[in-house]
Parts: C-alpha cells; sequence; structure tokens
C-alpha cells in the first residue's frame, strides 16, 4: 500500500475514496496518485497531432489542474504526499500501464453504489479496472470518516488458483491488524459436506504462517447472497473477492457468478487478479 492509485471524476463518490486513501496513506506512510482521465472525442481531433498541443485538451488538462489544486487544499490531504496525474484519453485500458510507471501497489475507488456496476465511476470504468487491473481494487461506496478494517470476509471456492489472492488478502489483513474470517459458501446445485469444505479450506491454508483466520462454510440460495448474508452477520468491515482479469469480475470462483455482489454490498469491497 505504499503507493495508491486514485481516479477521479471530481464526483461525491470519488471523493469518499480519496478521503479513505488519505487514511490509509497517513496510517501506513503511502503516496497517492490522483488521476483524470479526460473524456475527449479523440476521433474528432487530428491523429497526427499530439493530444497535448490540441487546444480542446489544453483547455480541458488546464480545467482538470484547477480542481486538483482546489482538492490539493482539502484538509484531509493535510501531511500526505498526492501527486497528480492528467491522461488525455477517457478510457481505462491503460490502467495497467499507469501502474506499472509508477509503481502502484493498490487502486481505490468510488461507487455509486447499487444501481450497477456500469454505474461506478464514470461509466463502465471501474469494471474495466477491476478487470485490467494487476493489483488490487478498493471499490468505496459510502463516505468513511473512521476507515478502519477489523474484520475482513475473505470470499474463495478454495482451490489452487486463488493461493495467490489468498496471499495478497493475508498482507492485507496483516498490514491493518484484521481478523480474516475465511468463507466458503454452500449451494444446493453445488453442495459440498461441512467436513469436506472444511478440509478443503485448510488443506487450502496449509504451509501459511498466517494465523488470525476464522473457517466458516455457509449455506445460502447463491454465492452472492451467502457472502452478503454472511457480511452482514458479522458485520465485516470490507469483503475480498478474486477475479480472473480480463474474464471479467462475474468469473471468480471459476463460475459464472453475477455482477450482484460488487453491486449490491453496502461495505467496501476488494478485489484480488487471480
Amino acid at each position: 500500500m505504499k503507493k495508491i492509485l486514485v481516479p477521479t471524476d471530481f464526483s461525491q463518490e470519488a471523493e469518499n475514496a480519496l478521503k479513505v486513501a488519505s487514511q490509509i496513506a497517513k496510517k501506513h506512510g503511502s503516496e497517492i496518485y490522483l488521476l483524470h482521465m479526460l473524456e475527449i472525442p479523440m476521433q474528432e481531433i487530428d491523429a497526427v497531432s499530439t493530444h497535448a498541443d490540441v487546444p480542446e485538451v489544453m483547455f480541458f488538462m488546464k480545467m482538470a489542474h484547477q480542481k486538483f489544486e482546489e482538492i490539493m487544499n482539502s484538509s484531509y490531504l493535510e501531511g500526505v504526499t498526492v501527486h497528480e496525474i492528467v491522461k488525455p484519453d477517457g478510457s481505462f485500458n491503460g490502467i495497467s500501464e499507469i501502474c506499472k510507471e509508477h509503481g502502484i501497489t493498490m487502486i481505490t475507488m468510488g461507487s455509486h453504489g447499487a444501481s450497477g456496476i456500469k454505474e461506478m465511476f464514470i461509466g463502465s470504468n471501474a469494471e474495466k479496472a477491476v478487470r485490467n487491473s494487476d493489483v488490487p481494487v478498493l471499490v468505496i461506496k459510502n463516505n468513511h470518516d473512521n476507515f478502519s478494517i477489523d474484520d475482513i470476509v475473505f470470499a474463495s471456492d478454495f482451490k489452487n488458483d486463488n493461493e495467490e489472492t489468498y496471499k495478497q488478502a493475508t498482507e492485507l489483513a496483516t498490514a491493518f491488524d484484521a481478523q480474516l474470517h475465511l468463507l466458503m459458501v454452500n449451494t444446493a446445485s453445488n453442495f459440498t459436506t461441512t467436513k469436506k469444505a472444511k478440509d478443503r479450506i485448510n488443506d487450502f491454508i496449509d504451509g501459511y504462517s498466517f494465523k488470525n483466520y476464522t473457517v466458516n462454510i455457509y449455506n445460502d440460495e447463491s454465492i452472492e447472497k451467502g457472502v452478503l448474508n454472511f457480511s452482514k452477520q458479522i458485520d465485516a468491515d470490507l469483503i475480498g473477492i478474486s477475479t480472473h482479469g480480463r474474464q471479467g469480475i462475474a468469473h471468480f470462483f471459476n463460475g459464472s457468478i453475477s455482477e450482484d455482489l460488487v453491486n449490491h454490498a453496502n461495505r467496501p469491497v476488494i478485489t484480488f487478479k487471480i
């Protein structure tokens, strides 16, 4: 969490994410990279021109820098190192390149909530960020005056391809001194006995030094409902899930799981790429 990328469209949702990032930065000595992607119809601009030399781009970049200046004066950023990045490209397809260029270790971004993943942060860009990012993506939906994490739900099918995401989850839990609640959801169509499920989880985590965890098997109508209901039951501060990257968030757990989990969760969600 040494370098946190925060995409912004200067909305309230984006500011909620920035406030959370600033709290994390103060606690862990992180730097924030504030990113604004200019949504300009580049097809209308001569392809041979350099973006920075186009008057329309120069105007919108100047406006973005003015917005940045206003944000930099916010009291919640006092004492935090913030770098501004303005890209003359409205798409998030290059999010991985931006992360590699600046050594980003986590992305924190805002969401409009339950109105659908395509409403998360300026259109479908949140989905693109989750799908293309090689680093964890923390999705914030509400204002958090005091962002603290004590309980993290790590939902998984606990198969081998989730090992790297589990490692990232344990590192996150260690950084926040939080308890990790390992969760496997049982459904009628994909039922596993409690003993077999617990044996699978214990075999999966065997060899890891992380010890601050609980093992949980939860029965529900669907995996999404199980994750949401269990998280509500223990009043979790954060839900962690895996994503297969370019296959889309709907394919975590090696299946076709709907995007409802991210859309409907009322608490922060963090995604780890398999």
